[in-house]
């Protein structure tokens, strides 16, 4: 089976700019074109670009993949490589969480200090900053 841009698009929920860019940065092979010069994608285009999707989803950057991409291509080989960037990630994402739990109990405390009034009475106001009067 072969599929347009906009079937491959449709398929894989991605923007056609979108599989046009991973063209131009090289996760996905230049395609073949039809007699009509319209892109032809075929089913591996579909397998790879739902990959890049799929890691997409789960915050994967494009470097990431890419690397994620050319290990894979040697389907013998021994996974620590795809292993190594797996929990580097999950580092990351645990970071990025501890960030925004810390975010949270901040700003919880914040709001839990306003105690209603006025602007000027304002704890909200206090803890983000001075505000210049204009």
């Amino acid at each position: 089976m072969t599929y347009t841009i906009g079937d491959l698009a449709k398929a894989t929920d991605t923007k056609v700019e979108t599989i046009r860019y991973y063209e131009r940065i090289g996760l996905l092979a230049k395609p073949l074109r039809t007699s009509g010069n319209y892109r032809s994608y075929g089913a591996a285009e579909l397998a790879r670009l739902s990959f890049i999707r799929r890691s997409r989803d789960l915050g994967f950057s494009l470097d990431q993949i890419r690397a994620l991409l050319a290990l894979s291509d040697d389907r013998n080989r021994d996974c620590s490589g795809i292993d190594d960037i797996a929990n580097l990630h999950l580092r990351e994402v645990d970071r990025k969480i501890a960030g925004l739990k810390a975010l949270r109990r901040e700003l919880q405390a914040v709001i839990t200090s306003c105690s209603g009034g006025t602007v000027a009475e304002c704890r909200i106001i206090e803890a983000l900053g001075p505000i210049p009067i204009v």
